[in-house]
């Protein structure tokens, strides 16, 4: 398919999906429960930590989360007693459990003191490197820095060893991204939607292919690089608008 033919269908499907009613059965849709910066930071940290699977499931647990957290997950992280945290234990998302979700609002609450916020971590580091590959990467290891179950560390993606991150790239697309269109946050203005990389999973990576934006077969970090440096030759500014066009692909059939 030609560059400007491609360009014109995927430009047709950002515009169909990237629209306020995407948001209610999206995980997006937890971080939109609030209006201030750092409980969406919290509350979107936690959901795209448990987006996989079916949407609708990960939306349920998303809320759930905010629920266990008594619907303020700022507050909550930073100022929840033993006693108060113990009712997380019982949650469960597929292989993220209690354990996890205590440990990962623990690693949270560190992170908060220590760097002021999420976004103050990404955000400062982003300045300092240039580079979201190392920040990601650095991200990881300043989560668990903290004591934590070994077993946690399986749910943050590692760049060093080649993941796609996928959730990871989600979130930072949540917070980083501005167009105005309500449904990505632009909370993170220090950081430009330019440097942001496509949150590949199975979906997304089998459109890019049919839609001959990308050859390279596994969904690992080679091919987000890949296929988010395709993304940008259609839009330098901001390829990972393109995430809603692929999601629209697939729900248009295009792989059928």
């Amino acid at each position: 398919m030609e560059k400007e033919v491609l360009k014109e269908l995927l430009d047709a499907f950002y515009d169909r999906y990237d629209t306020a009613d995407f948001i209610e059965n999206d995980p997006v849709s937890v971080p939109h429960l609030f209006t201030g910066r750092e409980d969406r930071e919290i509350a979107g940290f936690l959901a795209a930590t448990v987006a996989w699977g079916n949407r609708r499931a990960i939306v349920r647990s998303g809320r759930r989360m905010m629920e266990l957290m008594d619907g303020a997950p700022y507050e909550f992280t930073l100022h929840a007693s033993p006693e108060e945290l113990r009712p997380l234990g019982h949650f469960v998302h597929r292989t993220f459990n209690g354990t996890d979700f205590i440990a990962f609002v623990l690693a949270l609450r560190r992170l908060c003191t220590v760097w002021g916020g999420i976004g103050q971590f990404f955000e400062e580091r982003y300045a300092a490197t240039g580079d979201l590959r190392i920040v990601l990467a650095e991200f990881r290891r300043e989560f668990f820095a903290c004591d934590h179950p070994v077993r946690c560390e399986k749910h943050v993606s590692s760049i060093e060893r080649k993941a796609s991150c996928k959730r990871l790239n989600m979130y930072l697309r949540w917070m980083v991204r501005d167009d105005g269109r309500g449904v990505d946050f632009g909370m993170w203005k220090r950081i430009p939607a330019s440097a942001l990389y496509l949150p590949l999973d199975v979906h997304s990576g089998a459109m890019a292919r049919a839609l001959g934006l990308l050859q390279r077969r596994q969904n690992d970090w080679r091919t987000v690089e890949e296929v988010t440096e395709a993304l940008r030759a259609l839009d330098a500014d901001d390829p990972v608008k393109y995430d809603f066009a692929l999601f629209g692909a697939g729900i248009a059939g295009y792989l059928r």
